[in-house]
């Protein structure tokens, strides 16, 4: 190979520049060594000198990376989506990650959306767990913080994250477009948050429950050891906080103003959900609204209070596709009490799915296999409720047709094709007649 290796070597140079099927093979470099060098030698000698060699020009052209070093009170922002259940349906949240690289420590907080409202106010909740304020901190471009960025690199903020940084004193600091690896420390800890508080799925009541399981998993993992320092993640933390800057006396209030008009019908339009004002307000008036990340304030010309209600968004679920979860259950009953479905049903329904016998288990598995074919879980929880302790399978059946199937069943079937005043015949004495049955 030696008289034909700068000729290899520059083939393979080139081929970085061009698209990725448009790259030499071994099978054809020996080809064209072949039929345009006059190569003598085989094709498993050409295909073992371009894996070697391929394997080297990717060493010769990897990256050499210098261990940073991390002063203490400067931290780095991401958030994370992840998968949460709340009455027994799931619900796509965001995970805001604030992770301080000097001690390894982080805080997080989770908010329905990704926008400006639930971000400061997640940044606003990690700032109070942390008991004071990073000096420096590292975000993304994200456009709750950033309007446009410049030819200089130079960002515009948007005017409420401007003010929030006044309000707390931190210098933000942004990473180049699409260079995530800028602030890797914090990308890590969004993949070890979710890997390590979010499996199994977190079932909850409220938000704030979910919060404070976030948080108080959060604390418990400054307990371990820092992978690289020796002591304990909560020992750095410790002598990070006194790094800190201290807590404004008034915490930052999160909202973004609108303004909207009432129309005919006595409604305003609010984030593509229409809210009813009929009787508090008339058509043609105006009205101020504060976004604030879980709540719509509406107030009237004078600023006062007209009317508050839950943002749109906080409501949104997916359902768990019930009827799958069972089936597969049923193939694999043992699976039942291992299952992270099994811990967001009802408790009541919990129970009835776990019991020890096995086929008694099979016997109920099929049963709400079919039952979630026809009936929403609540209408299945609402038949157990009614039955209290007298649950059994054709109890509950004939409950849910009770309740919920009349739906279903046709009308009464009205003849019409007979000629008036005559009358079927239930016989089969004529069509015996007719065929020659005796």
């Amino acid at each position: 190979m030696e008289p034909f290796m700068d000729i290899v070597d520059t083939w393979l140079e080139e081929d970085r520049l061009l698209p990725r099927k448009q790259r030499h093979t071994g099978v054809r470099i020996f080809q064209r060594l072949r039929d345009e060098h006059q190569f003598t030698g085989g094709q498993r000698t050409v295909l073992a000198y371009v894996s070697k060699r391929k394997s080297e020009l990717e060493l010769e052209r990897a990256k050499t990376y210098e261990r940073l070093e991390h002063p203490p009170g400067e931290a780095q922002v991401d958030f994370t989506t992840m998968e949460v259940s709340r009455g027994h349906q799931l619900l796509t949240y965001k995970l805001l990650v604030v992770s301080l690289p000097y001690s390894n420590a982080a805080f997080v907080y989770p908010t329905p959306a990704e926008n400006q409202e639930c971000f400061l106010e997640a940044l606003k909740q990690c700032f109070e767990q942390m008991g004071g304020v990073p000096q420096r901190i590292w975000f993304d471009n994200l456009s709750a913080a950033v309007v446009h960025i410049e030819k200089q690199g130079e960002r515009q903020l948007t005017d409420g994250f401007q003010r929030f940084c006044a309000h707390y004193r931190f210098e933000a600091v942004f990473c180049n477009p699409y260079s995530g690896h800028e602030k890797g420390h914090v990308e890590n800890k969004c993949g070890y948050s979710k890997r390590n508080w979010a499996v199994p799925i977190p079932v909850y009541e409220s938000h704030e429950q979910l919060a404070a399981t976030f948080a108080e998993q959060a604390r418990q993992d400054r307990n371990r050891k820092h992978y690289a320092k020796g002591s304990s993640i909560a020992e750095l933390w410790e002598e990070e906080q006194k790094k800190l800057l201290t807590l404004p006396a008034v915490p930052f209030e999160a909202f973004r103003l609108t303004a909207a008009v009432v129309n005919k019908y006595g409604e305003i339009r609010v984030e593509e959900t229409t809210v009813p004002l009929l009787g508090m307000l008339s058509p043609g008036s105006e009205v101020l609204i504060q976004k604030f990340w879980d709540r719509l304030v509406i107030l009237n010309s004078s600023h006062q209070l007209v009317r508050e209600i839950p943002r749109p968004y906080t409501g949104r679920t997916a359902d768990i596709p019930w009827q799958q979860v069972f089936a597969n259950l049923l193939r694999k009953p043992r699976s039942v009490t291992h299952s992270s479905f099994i811990r967001m049903l009802p408790e009541a329904l919990q129970h009835y799915v776990t019991v020890t016998d096995l086929d008694l288990r099979k016997e109920r598995l099929r049963a709400l296999t079919h039952w979630c074919s026809v009936y929403a879980i609540e209408q299945i929880q609402e038949a157990f409720d009614l039955l209290g302790s007298e649950v059994n399978v054709e109890r509950v059946t004939s409950i849910l047709g009770m309740k919920y199937g009349s739906r279903d069943i046709p009308a009464t079937l009205q003849e019409t094709i007979s000629p008036p005043g005559t009358q079927a015949e239930f016989s089969l004495q004529r069509y015996n007649r007719l065929t020659g049955v005796c």
